[in-house]
């Protein structure tokens, strides 16, 4: 997968994961990297589908409706992608806390979705939930900040109530933050992920 790996000055803090949004790469969250910790490591990764264009993680069948079979496929590439970077860059696998926008978001649920040890944490920007009617993996011990738009034409609000209910129940730790936007990144909602970040990780 193209990528960008940056060692951090810091090799005890955790490697952060930068997953994008649709249309996106992976120079687009390095700002974001710096804001939640300028000591970690950071790997930025560009999702392996096209959809006219753009790059993304997994396709979709239209707006909202994922294409299951896939995103099951490349949820597995990315989490075999992160044995091998451990492995290239000698960072800690059982250390890394993803940071998604949207489609980067879906992509990192996905995986904690199906994997117990694919993320000791997450922070996921406007997520929708990746799959119903699975039985997820035990995530006692792992943490996760969903930050939401009110008025997200994309996103509803309840979707990320569900997400959250979903993630709990499965053990892990949630705080899900509101914004009273839509679906764009605020500069709000990433220094409250920098502060969940401080108190938590």
């Amino acid at each position: 997968m193209k990528h960008i790996f940056e060692k951090g000055k810091n090799s005890s803090k955790p490697t952060l994961l930068l997953l994008h949004g649709t249309g996106g790469n992976e120079l687009d969250l390095l700002p974001l990297a710096g804001k939640i910790d300028e000591d970690a490591s950071v790997l930025s990764v560009r999702g392996n589908v096209s959809e006219n264009g753009m790059p993304r993680f997994f396709r979709r069948l239209a707006e909202g409706i994922f294409d299951e079979e896939d995103l099951i496929f490349r949820t597995k590439e990315l989490y075999e992608f992160l044995d091998e970077a451990a492995v290239k860059y000698s960072f800690d696998r059982k250390n890394i806390v993803a940071i998604g926008y949207s489609n980067g978001a879906n992509i990192a649920a996905s995986m904690m979705f199906h994997y117990d040890d694919a993320l000791k944490a997450a922070v996921l920007h406007h997520p929708m939930v990746p799959r119903r009617g699975i039985g997820l993996p035990d995530l006692s011990g792992s943490h996760v900040f969903i930050g939401a738009g009110t008025n997200d034409p994309i996103c509803p609000a309840e979707e990320s109530e569900e997400l959250k209910s979903l993630l709990e129940n499965a053990g892990a730790e949630v705080h899900l933050h509101w914004e009273n936007m839509g679906h764009q990144l605020s500069f709000k909602e990433v220094d409250a992920a920098a502060k969940w970040y401080k108190q938590n990780i």
